[in-house]
Order: C-alpha cells, then sequence, then structure tokens
C-alpha cells in the first residue's frame, strides 16, 4: 500500500505540474513578479529536499498506521457499520474537514506558523508553489496525521485516496490560473479554486487568514473565514520582499529566524491601497 500511494502520488504530481504549467502560459491570473522557471526550479529543489527527509522518516509511519487501523478496524467509521462506499466517503470529508483545523492552527500558533511561514513567502503564486512546504511543517503534521487516521478510522485505501487528491487540489488551487468567473464561481461552490486561494496568499493579513480548505470550499463557508469577491492582489508575506533572502538554503532558516512583524521593509502595513 505504501508503494502503491508513493507511485500514485509521484505521478499525479508531475503529471499535474506540467498541466498546471501549461495552463499557466495560456491563461495567468497574477502577473509574474520574479523570474518564473528560477523560481520553479527553486521551489522543486526545495520540494524535492523535504520529501527525500519526510520519506526516510515520517512517511513510512503514516502508512504503517493506516494499514494496521484498516487491519484493525479502529476509529469512528468502523463503529458506524456504514457500507463499504459511503465509509469511503464519509472518510475523506472527515479527513479534509479535520485538516482545514490544522491549516488554521498553522496561522494561528506562532511556533507553527514559524515555518508555515516558509510556503507564504513565495513572492509568487503558481503551481510550485503548492510543493514549498518546509520538512519542519510536515514533520510537525505527521502525529495530527496520525491522530486524524486512527480517530476517524480510515482505511489505507481511503487514506491513499485523500493523499492523492490532496496533490491534485493544492496543485490545482496554488496554480495561477485565470478561469472563467462563471466557471470559477460554479466550481467554488465545491471545491478550492485558484483564485479563492489566491486570496489566502494576499499580503493584507486578514485575507491570508482566510480560505484555509484544502480540497472542499465549503468548510470555509461553514467556520465564516471565506472570502472571494477579490481581485487578485500582490501575495506574498510583507517583512520578506527580497529575493536574496529567499535563497534554496535560506528557506531553511527562516523559522529558526526571529519572527518579523506583518508590515512591510517600510514600516507600512498592506492594504487594498497599498501595492508592494
Amino acid at each position: 500500500m505504501e508503494a502503491i500511494g508513493d507511485v500514485s502520488r509521484a505521478g499525479l504530481f508531475v503529471g499535474g505540474l506540467i498541466v498546471c504549467l501549461l495552463l499557466e502560459k495560456l491563461f495567468p491570473l497574477r502577473e509574474s513578479v520574479q523570474p518564473r522557471t528560477q523560481r520553479i526550479i527553486r521551489n522543486l529543489a526545495f520540494a524535492g529536499i523535504n520529501t527525500l527527509i519526510m520519506r526516510m522518516t515520517f512517511l513510512g509511519v503514516l502508512s504503517a498506521v493506516a494499514l494496521w487501523s484498516g487491519q484493525h478496524r479502529f476509529g469512528l467509521l468502523p463503529m458506524l457499520s456504514l457500507p463499504a462506499s459511503v465509509e469511503v466517503i464519509a472518510g475523506l470529508l472527515l479527513m479534509d474537514y479535520t485538516f482545514y483545523f490544522w491549516h488554521v492552527g498553522t496561522h494561528r500558533i506562532p511556533f507553527l506558523w514559524r515555518f508555515h511561514n516558509v510556503h507564504h513567502t513565495d513572492l509568487d503564486l503558481d503551481v510550485s508553489t503548492a510543493a514549498r512546504f518546509h520538512a519542519g511543517e510536515l514533520a510537525l503534521s505527521a502525529p495530527f496525521r496520525v491522530a486524524q487516521i486512527l480517530l476517524i478510522g480510515v482505511t489505507p485505501f481511503t487514506w491513499v485516496l485523500f493523499e492523492v487528491l490532496v496533490v491534485a487540489s493544492t496543485q490545482f488551487h496554488h496554480a495561477n490560473i485565470r478561469l472563467p468567473e462563471p466557471i470559477d464561481r460554479f466550481l467554488n461552490k465545491v471545491i478550492v479554486t485558484p483564485r479563492m486561494h489566491g486570496i489566502h496568499h494576499s499580503m493584507v493579513r486578514g485575507e491570508t487568514d482566510s480560505n484555509y480548505s484544502t480540497i472542499f470550499s465549503f468548510w470555509d463557508r461553514l467556520h465564516r473565514s471565506f472570502n472571494h469577491d477579490l481581485p487578485p492582489f500582490p501575495v506574498g508575506v510583507p517583512a520578506y520582499r527580497d529575493p536574496d533572502e529567499l535563497t534554496l538554503w535560506r528557506l531553511f532558516a527562516i523559522p529558526f529566524q526571529k519572527p518579523r512583524p506583518w508590515r512591510l521593509p517600510d514600516g507600512q502595513v498592506p492594504n487594498r491601497s497599498v501595492d508592494s
């Protein structure tokens, strides 16, 4: 099951990357701030190193936990004795819903934000940003993800399916793709779209602290953290606007440096009247 999950995630990641890169070139939502190729290479290199670290440590643990949970029928869903298909759907919904709270926590808990901040420091937002997560954040999420599997009681199949959907959804909603507005509004009733998640990466703090959903958008509506009808705005963290501070190796160091206040180098706090 672990090998199947690895192959599924890897194949989907490469395929999704190629498709999104092509669509970004044809239908861009925002203009690029940095040289595109250089950024993509850096983000993918950063992701590759972090994925290798996680593959050697925590991914095997998660797979083993999912296998144990499935074999012993441990957790909430097995107790409900649902039909197999309903159990899979319920498992996906509950995994995605509980992950919403993890994402909120990475913004509201200062220690977790130190690591999640690295993801938000990207000066542009595209499909490569979907892979820009610090190994520290991935490691810190491992106990939460173990708890998800055990308490919800998902099977290995449901866990792998959820991981695959997370990869696809994360690539899609980080992609710099401009969808026709009617299509965006239609899709956004159910799933997270690039326009919706772009607001989450805004330099305006109140906008960044919204739109936490990963796959299904209705969790934000449920918790009144949904934000949609806003035009594209410069993305990133205001205190990190210097590209020289965002090199590959410096990204690893950011969580261990003194946190910076949410304002631009000139002292201004970004709002809808401040463009950079």
